[in-house]
């Protein structure tokens, strides 16, 4: 059996450290890419070359060389010579065949393909040679960013090796991250939908993880000294989660099945993943949406999560985009994930991004709507709660999480992390909802009408100050509250006690006990206790900033109104209307006010933030105003209502 190594250039591999094969003495600062055929004397090294040297398209891309050869040609007296040198003489002569090959393909532009051997033992020690050559060869390459894979000599490999030789050739971070993107084109199209639900497969749509049960039924007929779980093995040493280490997952993938038995293996794999029912749901309710999208973003194994989707009826609608073998020419990794959520949303298409594990994070913190799936504690990742904890605290990741099973136990708490049901009606129609609609803002005030004259003239009397003028602003909440908002959210009908003994009909605010009052603090809240009582069943809030509004305050609510008493550039409004759009993704949001500058809704900046979220909103006001004057001191608004004119 033979093993090939390769060693990167500098932008193929995000692990640091030296590689064995590298000059310290070249000032050449152009580094080749040089790949090992290693193996045991007999084991068909210096065929496999030959044949391959007999390739003419291999020619023009590859240089071949023996390492015995090139030692023998630059020793005096050849290799005979070298064998009686010691060991720092022979340690110099080895260096510079290795800056010779490595000057000669900086040359050519080629890439170096060098035959040689790793270990030299005793002919009375060469029982268990083979495996402990792999052994060693496979950790030290892993120690220093040097991809490894084992090549068997029977069938003959050279279509095989050929084709790892073109990968070797062409595979950087870049021409990695170019394929995947082309394929995100592919299967999403550019700008084709206004929203795009972007899923993690393991451990986020089902329980399970599809790697850790492949490797169970590939490891069935393992030998003697292979490793129990090569994925786990190699995600826990020195690659950690690297673009290298996915690239050398690959690699086991291709040590351990051909094409056909690859195949097999993730059909029986695919029988043993049982998706979440909820998902399931969600993606059958996507599928009937046409402005609507899902793709599956998988670091795992593409070709499993193809036959668990057909199973479901899915695979028509729900393309996943993962790797596993060499001949789906990328790998996704974690930056991988991110960079194709925003070559979506540079399309102009609205993210919504589930995950699980820290691998998520990047691709999480990048989507315009991030939801973190919390499986079962013996199952989902350890590490999670606190790389979730420092996206949230230092990385500024706004997200909620889901439970699956429903009897889970929840990451962090409610306040950080949000609970939502993927089954509730509110998410759903909030993440299918056509974005289209919400281009515009409703804007509805009270014009010239008389009525209007008459409550906004104690308003704007100077001489109206502190109780007098709390109470003019109370009547104008309550006028603009029994004016507007049943019109704009609805009425519904319930019975009342008619004053002759008999019950009839009454009408109050659709899904009144539903509504959550907010005064914005302090100049909102006489106006606010107006619309309270137009609407005495609402919940009331003093809110002084985003933040005080919680996430219990909003669960269960149809209607969410804001209330200050003037609009001024609109940046306040925006501030709130973020934070409630990232707790409650679909509620309907209401403000009303006593004045509204026009150039705040007219403003590009106002119009473009508000229009993006897929939410009902509509701006209620007594009045606009042309006047670009913002109050302080005696004519600030909040000191006129507390009369704090004169404290400075």
């Amino acid at each position: 059996m033979s093993s090939l190594t390769v060693e990167p250039q500098p932008n193929q591999s995000t692990t640091p450290g030296s590689r064995p094969g590298s000059s310290s003495s070249n000032n050449n600062n152009k580094n080749p890419i040089v790949i090992g055929l290693y193996g045991i004397p007999g084991s068909g090294k210096s065929f496999l070359l030959a044949r391959l040297r007999e390739q003419e398209h291999e020619k023009e891309h590859f240089k071949f060389y023996e390492g015995s050869k090139m030692i023998a040609n630059l020793v005096p007296g050849g290799l005979d010579a070298f064998q009686k040198l010691e060991g720092q003489e022979k340690v110099h002569w080895r260096q510079l065949a290795i800056d010779t090959i490595k000057k000669e393909c900086v040359d050519s532009g080629r890439v170096a393909v060098v035959a040689g051997h790793f270990m030299f033992w005793p002919e009375e020690e060469e029982t268990g040679q083979p495996q402990a050559e792999k052994t060693q060869l496979r950790h030290l390459c892993r120690h220093h960013g040097i991809l490894f894979s084992l090549i068997s000599p029977q069938p003959a490999p050279l279509g095989k090796i050929s084709t790892l030789l073109r990968d070797f050739q062409y595979h950087t971070e870049e021409y990695n991250l170019s394929r995947a993107e082309s394929k995100m084109d592919e299967v999403v199209g550019q700008g084709q939908r206004e929203t795009v639900l972007v899923m993690d497969a393991d451990r986020t749509l089902a329980a399970e993880d599809t790697g850790e049960l492949f490797w169970k039924r590939a490891l069935r007929f393992r030998r003697p000294g292979d490793e129990g779980d090569p994925l786990k093995t190699l995600f826990s040493g020195p690659l950690g989660y690297s673009y290298t280490a996915f690239r050398q997952a690959t690699l086991l993938y291709e040590e351990a099945a051909d094409d056909q038995e690859f195949d097999a293996l993730c059909q029986d794999v695919a029988s043993e993943v049982t998706m979440h029912s909820e998902f399931v749901s969600l993606l059958h309710r996507v599928a009937d949406q046409a402005h609507v999208g899902a793709v599956v973003i998988t670091c795992g194994l593409r070709r499993v999560w193809e036959k668990v989707l057909e199973r479901e009826r899915l695979s028509e609608t729900v393309k996943v985009i993962g790797g596993g073998r060499i001949s789906d020419g990328f790998i996704i990794t974690a930056a991988v994930k991110a960079a194709l959520v925003a070559r979506l949303q540079a399309h102009q298409t609205y993210v919504w991004a589930f995950g699980d594990s820290p691998l998520d994070l990047e691709m999480l913190s990048k989507a315009d709507q991030a939801v973190v799936v919390v499986g079962e504690e013996h199952t989902r990742s350890r590490a999670m709660d606190g790389a979730l904890m420092n996206a949230i605290r230092k990385g500024g990741l706004r997200a909620r999480q889901t439970v699956l099973p429903s009897n889970a136990s929840l990451r962090l708490d409610t306040t950080e992390l949000p609970l939502i049901q993927l089954t509730d009606y509110g998410f759903i129609d909030s993440l299918i909802c056509n974005r289209s609609r919400y281009t515009s803002i409703q804007v509805l005030h009270a014009a010239d009408n008389n009525v209007a004259k008459l409550l906004m003239t104690p308003m704007r009397d100077a001489k109206v100050a502190g109780p007098a003028l709390r109470e003019a602003h109370r009547r104008v909440g309550w006028y603009l509250a029994t004016e507007f908002l049943p019109g704009l959210v609805g009425t519904e009908e319930y019975l009342i006690s008619h004053v002759q003994g008999h019950n009839t009909s009454g009408y109050r605010l659709f899904h009144e006990q539903q509504t959550l009052i907010v005064a914005l603090m302090r100049g909102g809240e006489p106006m606010a206790l107006g619309v309270n009582e137009a609407f005495p069943l609402a919940t009331f809030l003093h809110a002084h900033c985003p933040n005080d509004i919680m996430p219990h305050h909003l669960q269960g609510q149809h209607t969410i109104v804001l209330v200050d008493s003037v609009v001024n550039s609109g940046r306040t409004v925006v501030q709130f209307l973020q934070h409630i759009r990232n707790l409650h993704a679909s509620v309907r949001v209401v403000v009303v006010a006593g004045v509204v500058q026009t150039n705040a809704i007219s403003g590009s900046n106002f119009t473009t933030q508000v229009s993006t979220y897929p939410t009902e909103f509509s701006l209620v006001a007594l009045r606009l105003s042309e006047n670009k004057f913002s109050g302080r001191g005696t004519t600030d608004t909040g000191n006129r209502l507390f009369n704090t004119t004169l404290l400075p």
